[in-house]
């Protein structure tokens, strides 16, 4: 039996996850075998994020610190739940519950949360669809280059036309 000590530790513990992360999901874990979710928690690790499983009156408890939390989640707390907290890229954690919700049919994404916004499962199928940080940086990094290297050709076309294109032969010496 929990001792009311465990519980105050189990609430704390719940609050400080809750501080640290960027976004938090409401994940439906009934029926899905150990092995699978040991495999969750492996991808879910891969993304910089958790799963914890937790009893719902603790975990209720623990919204009250957080509002937009509290908001959120209140609602969808019935049944076997565990929260999933993200530490990273909220999208990356997002595209990992996804990617495995498409594998095992039974794992159920509930609701989520971000930025103090609640998501629905609609907002979180479309957050699992957007590219990562690294990716969305080498886009933009692409498209400054694109205009650069586009002038270079240009300019360098122009001067072969007029016929002072750079010859890469030595001048001779007198």
């Amino acid at each position: 039996m929990i001792t009311r000590a465990d519980k105050e530790q189990e609430i704390k513990v719940i609050t400080d996850k809750f501080s640290k992360a960027k976004g938090a999901f409401i994940v439906d874990f009934k029926g899905i075998k150990v092995e699978q979710v040991t495999s969750l928690r492996k991808k879910l690790n891969a993304a910089d994020s958790e799963m914890k499983v937790v009893r719902n009156t603790l975990a209720k408890r623990a919204f009250k610190d957080h509002p937009a939390i509290d908001t959120a989640f209140a609602n969808s707390m019935k049944g076997t739940n565990a929260i999933v907290f993200s530490y990273g890229e909220v999208n990356a954690t997002a595209k990992a519950l996804a990617d495995f919700a498409k594998d095992v049919e039974i794992l159920q994404i509930k609701t989520g949360v971000m930025d103090g916004e609640a998501l629905d499962s609609n907002k979180i199928k479309f957050l699992a669809t957007l590219p990562g940080k690294d990716q969305l940086r080498a886009q933009l990094l692409a498209t400054f280059l694109a205009s650069g290297s586009a002038l270079a050709r240009c300019l360098k076309a122009y001067g072969e036309k007029l016929g002072g294109g750079a010859s890469t032969e030595a001048a001779p010496q007198a």
